[in-house]
Formats: structure tokens, sequence, C-alpha cells
């Protein structure tokens, strides 16, 4: 029976059918079924599809947005005889995702934010064009896991390595794992001003951000 459960939510997901995904949820609550297991066996392998067919140039972002609608509906439903705290342990992490301080483009941002929202981890999006201290100053309130910036334009750049230069400072950049992209944004770039990961793929950033997630837990 769960591992029927678990087939149809995933479903859900790569069809990007909301209804589906509602009575495949309501389904899963009826059997009793751990609400954790049922988002990483079933909705987030049909994110998983969803991921790779973007990457693929198979799916585009509306069909991002109806498949991050459906996961979160799901969600919802599962975990809606939770507490907050056992909410919270459902979620892979909390995000703060915007466009760093110079840059207004924010087309790439927004489709690696629905990327993060649709693969359970809480999103706090900043927008576009924001001030350094203000990330950090969000990042320390909201108690985010990881810091992720874009930039579009070479001469902004140089605001992520602002970032990073800010949590040296405040004596807090152990707390935060940071990441950057963006088309002029490099592996070799991230890694001189002492980020923790690159991806050059919307599709890739959730498994990169959920592997340096997993190493900085397991290393605490």
């Amino acid at each position: 029976m769960s591992e029927e459960i678990y087939a149809k939510l995933k479903q859900s997901i790569v069809e990007m059918d909301s209804d589906l995904a509602e009575e495949a949820a309501n389904e899963a609550l009826e059997a009793g079924l751990d609400p954790v297991e049922c988002i990483s066996s079933g909705l987030a392998k049909g994110m998983a599809v969803m991921s790779d067919l973007f990457d693929e140039g198979e799916a585009f972002v509306p069909d991002l947005m109806m498949a991050s609608e459906a996961f979160e509906i799901a969600v919802g439903i599962l975990t809606s005889k939770l507490s907050d705290e056992e909410k919270h342990k459902t979620s892979f992490g909390k995000v703060i995702i915007h466009t760093v301080q110079g840059d207004i483009h924010d087309i790439g941002k927004n489709i690696v934010s629905t990327m993060f929202s649709a693969n359970n981890f809480e999103v706090f999006d900043l927008g576009r064009d924001v001030p350094v201290p203000l990330v950090i100053e969000k990042a320390e309130e909201y108690g985010v896991d990881l810091i992720c910036g874009s930039a579009l334009m070479t001469t902004t750049m140089a605001s992520m390595k602002d970032i990073i230069n800010l949590l040296k400072e405040d004596g807090i950049r152990d707390k935060y794992i940071v990441m950057f992209g963006g088309a002029p944004v490099s592996a070799k770039w991230v890694s001189e001003i002492g980020a923790d990961g690159y991806t050059d793929s919307a599709a890739d950033v959730v498994a990169v951000a959920k592997d340096l997630i997993a190493k900085k837990r397991g290393a605490a």
C-alpha cells in the first residue's frame, strides 16, 4: 500500500496535477504513513524527474511552477497535523536567495527559488539588488542554513566577495553555507572568494545544497 501511495505522490508531481497530489496526500494520511517518508520517497522523487526534464530542455519554468504548486499542496496536507517543530523537521533546510547588490536581473534567481521551494526547502526570497548588509541581517533573522546569491553581470560579482568578507568580519562565516551562481560566475571564482558551492545548472542546485547541508550537519 505504501509503495502505491508513494508512486501516486510522485506521479502527481510529474503530471503537475494538484488534484492528484491532494488525493494522494489524503490517502497517505488515512493510511497513517510517515509524512517525511511520503515527501522523500514520493514527492521529492517526482521533483527530481521534473528537474531532469528541465535540465534537458523538456520542461520549462511554467511546468516547474505547476509541479511546485502540486508539491506544496501535498506537503501542506501531509504536515497539517504536525506541530511547528515537527513541520520544521520535514524541511531540508532554510535558504535565503537573492540577486546580489547592483544587479537587477532575477530570472535565474526565480528559477532557483522555485527549485528550492519545490524540494521542500523553506525559502526566503529577498529579491534583486539586495545590499550586502541586508543579506547578513536577514540570514541571522531567519536562522537560515544556506545563503544563495545570483549575478548576471560581471561588474556585480564583487558583491559576492563582500558577503563572504562581512560574514568573516562578523565572526559568523562558519554558521552558513554560501552558494553563488549566474552566467558570469564560475566554480573557480566561487572557490577563490571562499564560498562553499557553485552550480551552472538550476536543476543541480538542490542536489548540491542537500549535499553541503548533509556534510555540515554530519560534521557538527
